[in-house]
């Protein structure tokens, strides 16, 4: 595919666009802000290989605006300070005109005050506790109504599961998300005492007392579930630790929202089958869109690798903004905010997503069982979820709502009929 110049570029979309889109420069840069280092590098890599798939996708079909697109990345290394720094110089030193990065809470919540302050945008891809709504963050991966909360009531309605051992990571989403959960599992009936909470450091490997103290908690014979937000590399002993204690699905199944695809690739999934994890996505999907989606990624990166969630969401989030830089007629960030409400996509798995004011997705919610292959037969499919910023199971946020289109409001008390703040807690 031949390109044209930068000036010839610049020329052509001077000449056929809005004075609003003259500015328009080439390339039009895509920062991506992923660890390729790292507790979270066994994630966060294949996002960025996706990323540049994306890029150069699009680049195939003409570019967009006329100018040819170009991915730029950086490594912030799973240090989380480093990704405020890193997505600073994306913007400031490199001038990317969109990001789309991050994976843990922590990582995106130090992100978010330099995005605010120079109001960068940037598409979040990953699953997340929701209870935030930031006008420069799209949020692709699923709010807790969309992964969390459908999950558990899988548990409770599907499995007959009575008592419940929650087990994150130490930070920010595995906490927001048990709180959500402990509330919503109490309301449920569950007793305070039937809920077993564990968190542990990013990188854990002895598993032994945990993985005891969850099975203690069937001694008396009730049935037990383990709803697992276990991030990075810290799953693989989890898991083996699971498979040395003779644990299987039948006797303690395990539902985890931090593990796909690729995780899985790294693991003896003998001992899996049957275990769970919930998405709004997976490899396994019988569509014609995820045939040709699979097949293009395993042509450029090999038989080996996978796709998996957080994947699609970048699929999703990167043709919409493409779309809405179409309809803007302009890189410019907040142009292209307004254009992004209300743009559908198809997803991988049918039906269409659609961009919401709350800068969150409706897509539909999946529950896979680990099969042999490391793969995921999906045992449960919904129609479109609208995403929810802020659940209904905190008190503190249930009078609250997101939107950016009609109140340019992310945090508005609906009791009170006022915007509590514009700008993010970080």
């Amino acid at each position: 595919m031949k390109f044209l110049s930068s000036a010839a570029a610049a020329a052509l979309v001077a000449s056929t666009l809005p004075a609003f889109a003259q500015d328009v420069s080439c390339p039009i840069k895509v920062g991506v802000l992923h660890s390729l280092s790292g507790t979270m590098a066994i994630s966060e890599t294949t996002l960025k290989d996706t990323m540049e798939m994306l890029v150069d996708i699009q680049n195939d079909k003409g570019g967009l605006l006329g100018c040819e697109l170009e991915a730029v990345v950086v490594d912030p290394a799973s240090d989380w300070p480093l990704f405020a720094e890193k997505a600073r110089e994306l913007l400031t030193v490199q001038n990317v005109d969109v990001i789309f990065g991050a994976w843990t809470s922590v990582s995106r919540k130090s992100a978010l005050p330099v995005l605010e302050e120079l109001n960068g945008l940037m598409f979040y891809p990953v699953q997340y506790e929701g209870e935030e709504s930031s006008k420069n963050v799209f949020y692709t991966g699923a709010a807790p109504n969309q992964q969390a909360i459908p999950a558990t009531d899988y548990f409770l309605e599907e499995l007959g599961v009575e008592k419940f051992a929650l087990l994150g990571t130490d930070y920010v989403y595995p906490r927001t998300t048990n709180n959500i959960l402990e509330a919503y599992l109490k309301d449920k009936g569950i007793a305070e005492e039937d809920i077993f909470v564990n968190y542990t450091p990013f990188s854990h490997s002895d598993w032994s007392k945990i993985v005891a103290d969850v099975v203690a908690l069937g001694a008396d014979g009730k049935k037990v579930g383990v709803i697992s937000t276990i991030n990075g590399d810290a799953n693989i002993g989890f898991y083996k630790e699971l498979a040395a204690a003779g644990i299987s699905a039948d006797d303690i199944p395990v539902v985890a929202f931090s593990v796909g695809e690729e995780e899985l690739s790294g693991l003896d999934t003998t001992n899996l089958v049957g275990h769970l994890a919930a998405w709004n996505y997976f490899q396994s999907a019988d569509t014609e869109a995820n045939e040709e989606w699979v097949a293009s990624w395993k042509e450029r990166m090999g038989d080996d690798r996978v796709t998996n969630d957080p994947m699609e969401a970048h699929y999703i989030g990167f043709n919409m903004w493409v779309n809405a830089v179409t309809e803007a007629g302009t890189t410019d960030v907040d142009a292209v905010r307004t254009a992004m409400y209300g743009q559908e996509f198809p997803n991988l798995t049918g039906g269409t997503s659609v961009m919401l004011p709350n800068h969150h997705l409706a897509k539909p919610v999946l529950i896979g069982e680990i099969t042999e292959d490391g793969q995921f037969d999906i045992i449960s499919q919904t129609e479109e979820v609208p995403g929810d910023a802020w659940t209904d199971f905190l008190p503190e946020s249930a009078v609250l709502k997101s939107d950016w289109a009609e109140l340019g409001c992310g945090m508005y008390n609906t009791d009170t009929s006022t915007c509590v703040q514009i700008k993010s807690n970080y």
